[in-house]
């Protein structure tokens, strides 16, 4: 059960390089744009703040594949990023969207239930 966990955690892992990508790199490309629903003017103006969270979104995937890479001695890093990811969630799912607590919430949610469940 232990590699299905640390699956879903690389898997959240990688959600967030993704993000990473999206709001580094192509905030305000077509593709950004179409993503995020966002003028070619808006995005223009954002791009700076938005290559700032992906940066952070970057952090957060970097954590976890660091708790990952310690294995068992990982789990406090493993569950200190997860949190994070969770409250980010939920503070982006209350001022920006709902879609982002299913998008980025519960999948770490859903890790960390696991990994506190099969430690």
């Amino acid at each position: 059960m232990n590699t299905v966990v640390n699956l879903l955690i690389a898997l959240v892992a990688l959600l967030h390089v993704y993000f990473l990508v999206l709001e580094m790199f192509l905030w305000d490309k077509p593709f950004g744009r179409k993503t995020f629903k966002l003028t070619q003017e808006f995005a223009t103006a954002s791009k700076v703040l938005a290559a700032n969270q992906g940066l952070y979104n970057g952090f957060l995937a970097a954590g976890l594949a660091w708790g990952i890479c310690l294995g068992s001695e990982g789990l406090a890093i493993k569950i200190f990023f997860l949190t994070c990811v969770i409250v980010a969630g939920i503070f982006g799912g209350i001022t920006v969207g709902r879609k982002i607590l299913f998008i980025q919430a519960l999948p770490a949610a859903l890790a960390l239930v696991l990994l506190l469940a099969f430690r």
